[in-house]
C-alpha cells in the first residue's frame, strides 16, 4: 500500500510513477549525487515533454525509494517519462495510470448491471 497524501481534487489525470534507484540506496555516502540526478532527470522532462506537469515527489519506505505523481496528456508521454527517468536517472521505474475518484464513481455507476 502506497500512502499518498489526497491529491483527487487538483489532479484530473494523475500518473504514478514508482522508482527504485541505485543512487539513492548509497545517498548516505554522496547526497549531493541523488540531487544531482534528479535535476538532470527533471531538467530532461521539463525540456523534452512540456505537456507533463510534475505535481509532487515522496521518499517511501517499502520496495521503492521514491513516488512521483505527474499529468500527462495519455500512455505515451507517461511511457516517455518512464523512459528519460531510467535514462537519465539510472532508476528502474514503474507508471501506474490513475483515476479521480469522482470519475470513477461515475464510471462504476455506468456499468452494467450483474444478472
Amino acid at each position: 500500500m502506497i500512502l499518498l497524501p489526497d491529491i483527487a481534487h487538483i489532479v484530473p489525470n494523475p500518473r504514478i510513477e514508482l522508482a527504485t534507484d541505485p543512487a539513492v540506496a548509497g545517498c548516505h555516502r554522496i547526497p549531493q549525487q541523488v540531487e544531482q540526478l534528479e535535476q538532470r532527470v527533471m531538467d530532461k522532462i521539463r525540456s523534452e515533454l512540456p505537456d507533463v506537469n510534475w505535481l509532487h515527489n515522496f521518499a517511501t519506505l517499502g520496495p521503492y525509494d521514491y513516488v512521483g505523481i505527474f499529468e500527462a496528456p495519455d500512455v505515451e508521454t507517461a511511457t516517455r517519462v518512464s523512459m528519460l527517468v531510467q535514462i537519465f536517472g539510472h532508476a528502474t521505474s514503474e507508471i501506474w495510470a490513475a483515476t479521480e475518484w469522482q470519475r470513477f464513481r461515475e464510471l462504476l455507476h455506468d456499468m452494467p448491471r450483474a444478472a
